[in-house]
């Protein structure tokens, strides 16, 4: 073989050798690039993307000196309600202290401590139980109210005058089987503004002969006195 038939076939050699390494390192950056784009579309530690949690279910925070609820009113005859204290479930019918008509927690105004608990059935009851352990509720305490099923009647005007003074507006017009849930205190200068009222209404009810459960949260200031 001549020489220049030699210097041709080195040089063919050695060009496809070189295409060969070029292409082994055009694709193991692109192998890098593809990973790089796995990777980085895979999501992040669920520590760090997992949505923060406030006290009872809380949309947001409360601020400092302030104590965070969330309560229920009961759902027809069939579940009765709930009420939520600093991520503290007050009353609920898991824990089997609620029932039907009035269910009240009764809180340190200051603390946030849990004094008592109590129903008040206000279909078959007497509604001077309810009218004597309104009496026995201190000054500073916040009371917190949940209807369950029929809660009005039994009600009377001495009743309806006392709960009107722990900051209840609606308490005059509560009806048979209406829904209601409130927070109001014993010496209480002003009206609540925690208070839901919803008719017993046949043409508006969701269920037969109930309305829709009713659900308030949020923020009760902490007393100072």
């Amino acid at each position: 073989m001549r020489a220049g038939g030699i210097l041709k076939l080195a040089a063919l050699i050695s060009v496809f050798f070189l295409a060969v390494f070029l292409a082994f390192q055009l694709l193991e950056i692109n192998m890098d690039f593809n990973l790089g784009n796995v990777f980085g579309s895979m999501p992040v530690e669920e520590g760090s993307t997992r949505q923060e949690r406030y006290k009872c279910g809380l949309s947001k925070p409360c601020p400092e000196g302030h104590f965070s609820f969330k309560m229920a009113s009961g759902a027809a005859s069939v579940v009765g309600p709930k009420i939520c204290l600093e991520d503290n479930i007050l009353m609920s019918g898991v824990k089997n202290n609620v029932g039907r008509g009035i269910n009240i927690a009764l809180v340190n105004g200051k603390t946030g401590d849990l004094i008592k608990t109590d129903y008040f059935d206000m279909w078959a009851g007497d509604v001077n139980t309810l009218i004597t352990f309104l009496k026995t509720i201190e000054e500073g305490t916040v009371v917190m109210m949940a209807t369950f099923d029929d809660s009005a009647s039994k009600l009377n005007d001495e009743s309806k005058t006392m709960i009107g003074e722990l900051g209840s507006s609606s308490i005059s017009t509560l009806g048979f089987r209406d829904n209601w849930i409130f927070v109001g205190g014993k010496g209480i200068k002003t009206k609540s503004p925690f208070e839901q009222h919803i008719k017993n209404n046949a043409d508006t009810n969701k269920y037969e002969g109930w309305p829709e459960v009713l659900e308030m949260e949020g923020c009760i200031p902490q007393r100072q006195e």
